[in-house]
């Protein structure tokens, strides 16, 4: 409880109702936040009223504002701007932050009459100089394709000094270089292919082969075949690397592409950049995840545009942001143009909003130790449920029986996309009967989620899951729903429902079924888990009716009852242990003298 309430309280009545931004203090005035208010006196107040229901981190920023400043603006736009301004410059503990955990990177071309193409981490060296790029990956690759295609030598050799020292390495060879080394190109020729090469990294292979086929032309008018061929071996070789990379006919001219994944307690962002129609550069941040209420993707573009001297002529999204038109006007006064927010239904364009949202994906499956596909596919799922985040731990239950004998269920722990193994439980059901799938099912959920209610059990029964999945239909869960109201839980249930070929076909809700067949990562994982459940609770299903069966023959001995064959299988678990036993452990184990152990012996030795 901040004790300094009554002030700020205080304070904040008599606040103005103009637009601006306030900038919250702690005890030792350092700033712990910053936001944009259209309304400052009623955007404050918020804060600071009695009996509030902020999420876990607006309650924390609370407790340790001491005072706060503001500044009127004349608009909301003003506002904004400068709230972006004033983050970047203090850089507060509550706000969200962009941390890409990386330095740029720059394309250089070095000085001198045989400049080389390299990738760099800094300026320092002369020459001149491509970048900064966020991706070290991109130059990278853009590197070594320009130098590839452009047979440009890449060996430590210096030019023109070394000219003629000893024979052309490999490379020249298996035609990945010109050969310079052997003294046969001049300055001129070579200046000229490396700003072929250099124009092929700025703006992408289709100017790169326009110019290259009219000078491809004007050599052959000319008479120079041979210059004509060199022009044509490297159109080809252009061409190839493109479909290679996806560099020509992306579907974008100049567009950056948004993908947000999430998974734990962060969010991964993903911003591939595309110019002239190739990809020109990528970036990746970590965030942590919003308050509820809070859009995302509106913080991370104000942030992340603000003060770019690179706006392209659109941005793909997967939804309109909250602020869309303070962050229109934004972008189209930095570009001085106009900007697109785009949110593509299909073609292209939607398939390099679903490439963005892969690599935040495989960002994130890298620093969580997961495949991509399994983040994509609890994110995909909890989309599909309507559930606010993606279900971290999942339950599921099937029941399996041979008519009235043998009813039994399995519980099947799913942690993060795969199987939690450890958490499995067993249920042999009690209360039925009769064969009665709803009411077992009913029965063994009510003897789990008690765990939940009282606390008492292992830490996975005192767990509460964050999805449960009933191997049936909308029947299943609505002999169970109520149940959980009964319990006062609140926990997402859904039916895993199959088709006549007993194979995944939908998740079922207490009215309707979702179809999942389209949601290729949703549909993998159901699937896993369905099969994952059955198979669980058919094979104790099948060791109990064989223990049942065993335990019957045991009673044909002459002085074994249901008790003491009981406490036979109690002991030893298994027939196969049970046929190591001696008869004098089996005495003491049932309690029977040594001539009724020996022919239990002997019966056992026969099952």
């Amino acid at each position: 409880m901040n004790k300094r309430l009554p002030y700020l309280r205080e304070k904040t009545a008599r606040l103005t109702a103009s637009p601006g931004v306030y900038i919250m203090r702690s005890r030792d005035n350092s700033i712990i936040y910053i936001g944009k208010a259209k309304n400052l006196k009623n955007r404050v107040s918020s804060y600071f009223r009695e009996n509030p229901d902020h999420t876990p981190k607006v309650a924390a920023m609370v407790s340790n504002v001491y005072d706060y400043d503001f500044i009127v603006t004349d608009s909301e736009f003003e506002a904004l701007l400068l709230e972006c301004s004033l983050i970047k410059q203090h850089k507060p503990k509550y706000n969200i932050l962009l941390k890409d955990d990386k330095g740029y990177h720059y394309i250089r071309i070095s000085d001198g009459d045989y400049p080389r193409i390299t990738n760099e981490k800094n300026t320092k060296q002369s020459g001149s100089y491509l970048g900064p790029y966020t991706s070290g990956f991109i130059t990278k690759e853009a590197v070594n394709e320009a130098n590839r295609v452009f047979m440009l030598p890449t060996c430590r050799r210096k030019f023109p000094q070394d000219f003629g020292r000893g024979r052309p390495c490999l490379n020249y060879h298996i035609k990945q270089c010109m050969g310079v080394c052997r003294g046969n190109i001049s300055s001129s020729e070579y200046r000229a292919v490396v700003e072929q090469a250099v124009e092929f990294i700025k703006s992408g292979s289709t100017q790169s082969v326009e110019r290259m086929e009219e000078e491809m032309t004007r050599a052959a008018e000319e008479l120079d075949f041979e210059k004509a061929a060199l022009l044509r071996d490297r159109i080809t070789a252009v061409k190839k690397a493109s479909e290679k990379q996806k560099i020509i006919n992306s579907g974008v001219d100049s567009a950056d592409v948004i993908g947000i994944a999430e998974f734990y307690d962060g969010l991964y962002v993903s911003v591939l950049m595309y110019r002239e129609n190739r990809l020109y550069d990528k970036a990746v941040f970590e965030l942590q995840l919003p308050d509820e209420g809070d859009d995302i993707l509106s913080q991370f573009m104000l942030q992340f545009y603000y003060k770019k001297p690179d706006i392209p002529h659109s941005v793909i999204i997967d939804h309109i942001p909250d602020d869309e038109e303070l962050l229109t006007k934004m972008l189209e006064e930095q570009a001085g143009r106009r900007v697109r927010l785009h949110v593509p239904q299909k073609g292209r364009q939607l398939e390099l909003l679903k490439l963005a949202k892969n690599n935040s994906a495989e960002y994130a499956a890298v620093k969580k130790d997961r495949t991509g596909r399994e983040i994509i596919a609890l994110e995909q799922l909890g989309q599909s449920l309507g559930l606010r985040n993606p279900p971290r731990y999942i339950e599921a239950y099937d029941i399996s029986n041979l008519s009235s004998e043998s009813m039994v269920a399995g519980m099947v722990v799913f942690e993060d996309g795969r199987p939690l193994k450890k958490a499995y439980k067993r249920f042999t059901i009690k209360e039925q009967e009769l064969q009665n799938d709803y009411g077992s099912m009913r029965e063994v959920l009510k003897r789990r989620l008690m765990h939940i209610v009282t606390g008492e059990g292992d830490e996975y029964f005192t767990r509460k899951p964050d999805l449960i999945l009933l191997d049936g239909g909308k029947g299943h869960v609505n002999a169970v729903a109520p149940l959980m109201k009964e319990l006062g839980l609140d926990i997402p249930l859904f039916g895993m429902v199959k088709d006549d070929r007993h194979r995944t076909r939908a998740i079922a809700t207490g009215g309707r079924e979702i179809q999942i067949n389209s949601l290729r990562s949703v549909f993998d994982l159901v699937t896993r888990i369905q099969d994952e459940v059955h198979r669980y609770s058919v094979s104790f299903m099948h060791a109990r009716h064989r223990k049942k069966t065993y335990s019957s023959e045991l009673l044909n001995v002459k002085g074994i009852g249901e008790k003491k064959a009981a406490k036979l299988f109690t002991k030893y678990k298994t027939i196969a242990k049970l046929r190591e036993a001696t008869p004098e452990e089996l005495a003491a184990a049932a309690g029977v003298n040594a001539s009724t152990a020996l022919e239990l012996w002997r019966a056992i030795q026969e099952m």
